[in-house]
């Protein structure tokens, strides 16, 4: 028996078109991935405007933030200086409070309880204080240490409090707010 021989072939022609080939893929596959960058680059610029609106809300949230912190604090000053008009002014009718026993307030009683001649409550500085926004609705917390009389006696109180403020007709005004005291 014979042992099979290797057949030899010319390849030059085939091995010329092989390389013909691969570089035909090879630059077919350059030019797929310039094309790529191309469009990873046209789709990175479309994009682009849409993070400025990101970055305009950001600043309207601050601001808004900035805005609503100042209202907070023009009520808290309201409510030691008893003035009626501005603590009603930023209630929304349907105001209700929750205090730390559980018991509800509407708007009129709120109004009243918090202006009776028998409370005083000395100045007092909120810390804690934060504020959450969810577009038209804004949810501040913080915490308080007042001071004062009641019926003529002092009192102490420490409370954490979260109050919720909605948009209506263009104007923040509070809708809820729950207490709860810290011992």
């Amino acid at each position: 028996m014979h042992a099979a021989r290797p057949v030899l072939r010319d390849t030059t022609r085939r091995s010329g078109k092989r390389q013909r080939i691969r570089n035909h893929q090879r630059n077919a596959g350059l030019a797929g991935m310039k094309a790529m960058r191309k469009l990873t680059l046209l789709l990175s610029l479309a994009l682009l405007p849409g993070l400025f609106p990101a970055v305009a809300q950001g600043r309207d949230d601050d601001a808004l933030q900035r805005a609503l912190k100042a209202q907070a604090d023009a009520w808290d000053v309201a409510i030691w200086s008893k003035d009626r008009k501005a603590i009603a002014d930023n209630m929304s009718a349907s105001f209700v409070q929750i205090d730390s026993d559980g018991n509800l307030a509407d708007k009129r009683k709120f109004v009243e309880e918090i202006t009776a001649d028998a409370l005083v409550i000395a100045p007092y500085a909120v810390e804690d204080f934060t504020i959450r926004l969810y577009g038209d609705t804004a949810v501040l917390n913080g915490s308080t240490r007042m001071q004062g009389t009641y019926e003529g006696k002092p009192f102490t109180s420490h409370y954490r409090f979260t109050d919720v403020y909605v948009k209506e007709g263009g104007a923040w005004r509070v809708v809820n707010i729950q207490t709860t005291r810290i011992k």
